[in-house]
């Protein structure tokens, strides 16, 4: 499938954090051609393992790079079910950071015993207590309406069911396009255009990839995939903040002018060094970002597993204003892809070792 249409289905499927089974399947089935292993670990990250055309050392073990994009989303959970007079309303909670401002008027699925459509909603201004009635939406005047009864919505949803946003992708004027969970599949596109690269492409290491669970709201998938394989690089690969009309952070990156190299606390100066070189190498545009505190990726925990992974983190800006966001051309998400493995292997090697040394 094109770009637009991988895309399109991985944002389109659902999967809030804690709750990734659905997309983890899509994942599986497009990610199966393109590696030698595949397989959904104990706590629902799904792992693949292209394997290198090196020589197996002493000991048979290729070196390996670990690329990781988280497949969750931000969601919502299902706290108490309503009764008004018979009709069913549910209150919820948030799964991930989401921004509580945007959520009125959002049309959103249930995940219950069925898949219910619903629109979060809340009484007018007049009708809320004086205290409420100049602030913004909070989640005890929210509801998700599914026009369904009450009798029929408690035998349906439960107390802990994931809701998710339900927006479908759609190509903007111009070459921008806008959905839900862009935050963080374009990244797993990023990622599944680098393996279809690498069916061209021979490479020494064993090339690792991971769509990893629960980023949202723990970054456990990351943690636990990179302790298990204890690979000698690691990459995280996530959507970073784009320019938009109310963004005057100077960290803040033009959609569409290439991806991003972080430089932070949670990055090894020589990963970063060897990405950069490896972006000169293809001619590829990239952004500089920067952090004084870790955090916020899969390299967080990443870089701290089992002794210690050397880590670097790309980005792909996006204008994120949950529950949708806006990204730039499928180019971008390309460039993402393109530094093959074999490329950021051989860049790194160097100034890995100078990095050992000092």
């Amino acid at each position: 499938m094109n770009t637009f249409d991988l895309i399109k289905t991985l944002t389109e499927t659902p999967g809030p954090s804690g709750f990734e089974g659905d997309i983890a399947a899509i994942i599986h089935e497009i990610w199966e051609p393109l590696v030698d292993e595949l397989h959904q670990d104990h706590v629902g990250s799904l792992v693949g393992i292209k394997y290198g055309r090196g020589n197996l050392p002493e000991g048979g073990k290729r070196p390996r790079i670990l690329i990781a994009a988280h497949m969750d989303e931000l969601g919502l959970m299902v706290t108490n079910i309503l009764d008004n007079n018979g009709h069913g309303f549910l209150r919820v909670v948030n799964l991930g950071g989401v921004d509580v401002r945007q959520l009125a008027n959002q049309r959103v699925m249930v995940h219950g015993r069925r898949n219910i459509p619903g629109l979060l909603g809340a009484l007018p201004a007049s009708m809320l207590p004086a205290d409420k009635q100049d602030n913004a939406y909070d989640y005890e005047t929210l509801v998700v309406d599914t026009g369904l009864p009450f009798a029929e919505l408690s035998k349906q949803v439960s107390i802990g069911d994931a809701i998710s946003f339900h927006q479908p992708l759609r190509q903007l004027n111009g070459s921008n396009i806008t959905g839900k969970a862009l935050d963080n599949r374009v990244s797993v596109a990023a990622v599944t255009i680098a393996l279809e690269n690498l069916q061209h492409q021979p490479h020494l290491w064993d090339v690792i990839v991971l769509a990893s669970c629960q980023e949202e709201t723990r970054l456990l998938g990351a943690a636990t995939t990179a302790y298990r394989y204890h690979p000698e690089l690691a990459i995280a690969v996530d959507v970073t903040f784009g320019q938009g009309p109310s963004t005057s952070d100077p960290n803040s990156f033009i959609l569409g002018d290439g991806p991003t190299i972080s430089h932070a606390p949670d990055v090894h100066p020589g990963v970063v060094a060897g990405l950069k070189k490896a972006a000169e190498s293809l001619e590829m545009k990239t952004q500089n970002e920067y952090a004084a505190r870790g955090g916020g990726t899969d390299a967080y925990t990443m870089q701290i597993a089992h002794s210690g992974i050397p880590t670097g983190i790309v980005g792909i800006p996006c204008v994120i204003c949950t529950p949708w966001s806006r990204a730039s051309t499928p180019r971008t998400w390309s460039e993402a892809a393109d530094s093959s493995p074999n490329t950021l292997a051989n860049s790194m090697a160097k100034p890995l070792v100078n990095c050992k040394k000092n």
